[in-house]
């Protein structure tokens, strides 16, 4: 027998031999490719929700700060000096009786009345203080705010 140098049959000892991951190594850049793309994917898809949140959380905080400003300007106003009441309880009196003169007043910093009352008056939603005029008085209320601006009313209690 001669000895030849013919390769040994596959599979056998000494013989060429097959890798069984030849097959996936051939696939290996593609699948590669496809776990990048699917991983950017995911990534954008969560970038996307995350915005999405942001803008939702902007929304609803502008909304509501613009609530917040419209409750304030309904409570307080523009600023503009307002009166709520000025009235007395009585508007036509005989000699000697008195009666409640009552004011309210917004946005003032301070009130005058003429003629002057025995207290001192402040800025009120309400207020009240009894008046016993001698004769027909027209009293004057004025309202100043913290720019200089002031307002005034004016109410007439006759006296029979």
């Amino acid at each position: 027998m001669a000895i030849t140098d013919a390769p040994a049959p596959q599979g056998a000892p000494g013989g060429p031999r097959k890798e069984p991951w030849s097959g996936l190594r051939k696939l290996l850049p593609f699948t590669t490719i496809g776990v990048i793309i699917a991983a950017l994917y995911v990534a954008w898809t969560f970038y996307s929700r995350h915005q999405s949140d942001v803008e939702a959380t902007r929304a609803a905080a502008a909304k509501e700060q613009e609530i917040r400003q419209k409750e304030v300007t309904a409570a307080f106003g523009s600023g503009e000096i307002l009166f709520n009441n000025f009235s007395a309880d009585k508007g036509l009196l005989k000699r000697g009786e008195h009666t409640q003169l009552c004011y309210g007043v917004e946005n003032a910093t301070r009130v005058s009345l003429e003629p002057a009352p025995s207290e001192e008056l402040k800025p009120a939603y309400r207020h009240c203080l009894e008046i016993s005029p001698k004769t027909t008085t027209t009293y004057k209320i004025t309202a100043f705010n913290a720019k200089g601006a002031s307002k005034s009313e004016s109410l007439t209690v006759r006296v029979e």
